[in-house]
């Protein structure tokens, strides 16, 4: 089936059906994805801080009201919690879970944080001729944990994570220029080039998602990534923590055109 066609509507009503469990990267062509966290009103007010100190790794989409699970502006009533193919549950700062439907964790005390992602800018960057690896071989985009400290707020603090799109240095001219312009999306490139100095020791063992080929003559590209807020659930060890498993987003009806500057 070509999900790159599809209205997101469709394609949640295929994930909220169980159809769909994998990741979405190349899916709903044209519309904006989200990432994800889910936390307690206790620690909400700390997190929504640290969104705003670090707008560039966690550029905010929209925030749920306390104990709902609806989209209201970024989706026509979409549902948080069965709307996208794989979740994560953390339990002081560990991963205990993966499921495809957090209905029966949900709580009336529960905000969600729907977050920028990079997936949004890929039409762009493919309408203009850059290539996008990951979609060309069909695998989930390489991602990294990172030795830049994001500006702590409240109780949260981490290092960031970014994702990675190896290309020709002429073309990664054309992807700074063409994501810059989107900043909910996480905006330009973080990095360009070697990997080390950004803390990453092995450029083909990403933390998250997949490795993909990196041909002759190409430069690996970084940009801000939206499992940051993974990394800071790590790092901060809150009680109990929701969110997307990396590269399993919430589609939105959200055209990317509309996130521009």
């Amino acid at each position: 089936m070509n999900y790159a066609k599809m209205h997101p509507s469709a394609v949640r009503q295929l994930i909220r059906e169980g159809k769909i469990t994998g990741q979405t990267s190349g899916m709903c062509d044209g519309y904006a994805q989200g990432n994800l966290l889910v936390l307690p009103r206790s620690e909400a007010y700390d997190f929504l801080l640290f969104t705003q100190r670090n707008p560039k790794s966690c550029p905010i989409l929209e925030v749920g009201d306390v104990g709902s699970r609806l989209v209201k502006r970024m989706a026509d009533a979409g549902d948080i919690a069965t709307e996208i193919p794989k979740y994560r549950v953390w339990e002081n700062g560990v991963m205990t879970e993966e499921c495809t439907d957090i209905s029966h964790l949900w709580r009336d005390d529960f905000v969600y944080f729907l977050i920028g992602c990079s997936f949004s800018f890929e039409g762009e960057l493919l309408a203009a001729g850059v290539p996008v690896r990951h979609i060309e071989e069909g695998r989930n985009v390489p991602m990294y944990m990172t030795n830049i400290e994001c500006e702590p707020a409240g109780m949260f603090h981490g290092n960031l994570v970014v994702s990675m799109r190896p290309m020709p240095a002429d073309q990664a001219i054309r992807a700074v220029s063409i994501t810059a312009s989107m900043p909910r999306v996480h905006g330009a490139p973080i990095h360009v080039g070697d990997p080390a100095e950004i803390g990453i020791r092995d450029i083909h063992t990403p933390d998250f998602g997949d490795s993909v080929t990196i041909n002759k003559g190409e430069i690996p590209v970084f940009w801000c990534c939206g499992v940051t807020p993974q990394s800071v659930v790590m790092s901060a060890k809150p009680p109990l923590a929701i969110s997307h498993a990396p590269g399993h987003m919430f589609i939105t009806d959200v055209k990317n055109s509309l996130l521009k500057d």
